[in-house]
């Protein structure tokens, strides 16, 4: 009898609203969120912001122990078109913690440099150069301590559009962080960019999204924390991203990494405090029937 297929699920706190942008929303105490990531059977996480949970490694290992859950890795954003040596130092300073708590990836943005993700100054030739060379000598970094570095194409950096992704991947070997819902906004469809460069595809990030708001915010009509706040993201399978056609697609291609649910939640003082639960236990569970049906 063939064994079913199994993947390896994460749990991420922006799923819980919480985000290292000032002013998103509100943040949930951090043994709270934890805590329902073990309710609803998750075991492992990604970090969250910087300074939400301990930077102290023993304090976090500890933290996460105690509700059953290893770190996957985490998001870095930085600032990789200007002052490299800045963007390596915070670099060294992540992976170091990353590595210490048994973490695998560290999640690189090409951060703008301005608060939020709502605006996104052009670069010229010498700054889009200096990203690239920044971004593979991150990499070099997480390496001795070793971990992987993956590229994540995200809302607001400076790799968003089609183009910019098409650039990137032109122009570096670092692999991509495929988020459905970050490359959908930016104008990728997800499904094809995994047949294309299969061999890119470094770590994932399962989101769905409402394509009419998408186009608002690729269109420049809405802004993107103001689609977020409108419910942008949705539990997996209530969208417009084709997610059972993703996950086939890199489980056949041999994926053997994360498959992380980070749906970008912005929380207002009159939003249900369980809805962030029960969001991700909905696309748990739509995420459970897809790989049931996995070859």
């Amino acid at each position: 009898m063939t064994a079913k297929p199994t993947i390896r699920v994460a749990a991420a706190p922006i799923s819980w609203g919480v985000c290292e942008v000032p002013g998103w929303g509100r943040v949930l105490d951090a043994p709270a969120v934890l805590g329902e990531m073990a309710e609803l059977g998750l075991t492992a996480t990604e970090l969250g912001p910087p300074g939400y949970l301990p930077r102290d490694p023993g304090e976090l290992k500890s933290l996460l122990g105690g509700h059953g859950l290893r770190l996957v890795g985490g998001f870095l954003a930085v600032v990789l078109h200007r002052d490299p040596e800045a963007a390596l130092a915070e670099a060294e300073d992540s992976a170091a913690l990353f590595a210490a708590c048994g973490a695998e990836v560290l999640v690189l943005a090409a951060a703008t440099g301005l608060g939020g993700y709502d605006e996104r100054p052009p670069l010229d030739e010498a700054e889009w150069s200096t990203l690239v060379g920044t971004a593979a000598k991150i990499r070099d970094v997480a390496a001795k301590h070793g971990l992987k570095t993956v590229l994540h194409p995200h809302v607001g950096t400076h790799v968003e559009t089609r183009a910019e992704v098409e650039r990137f991947l032109a122009g570096s070997r670092l692999p991509l962080c495929l988020d459905t819902g970050h490359l959908l906004i930016g104008g990728t469809d997800p499904v094809e960019l995994a047949r294309r460069h299969p061999g890119r595809i470094g770590h994932l990030h399962l989101k769905d999204v409402r394509g009419e708001l998408a186009e608002a915010v690729r269109s420049g009509t809405l802004a993107y924390t103001e689609a977020v706040g409108r419910g942008l993201y949705v539990p997996l399978g209530e969208g417009d991203v084709d997610i059972e056609a993703m996950v086939r697609f890199v489980h056949e291609a041999g994926y053997d990494g994360w498959y992380v649910l980070e749906q970008d939640t912005a929380l207002d003082e009159r939003s249900p405090l369980d809805r962030p639960k029960r969001d991700v236990a909905a696309s748990l569970a739509h995420l459970g029937a897809i790989v049931s049906r996995l070859g």
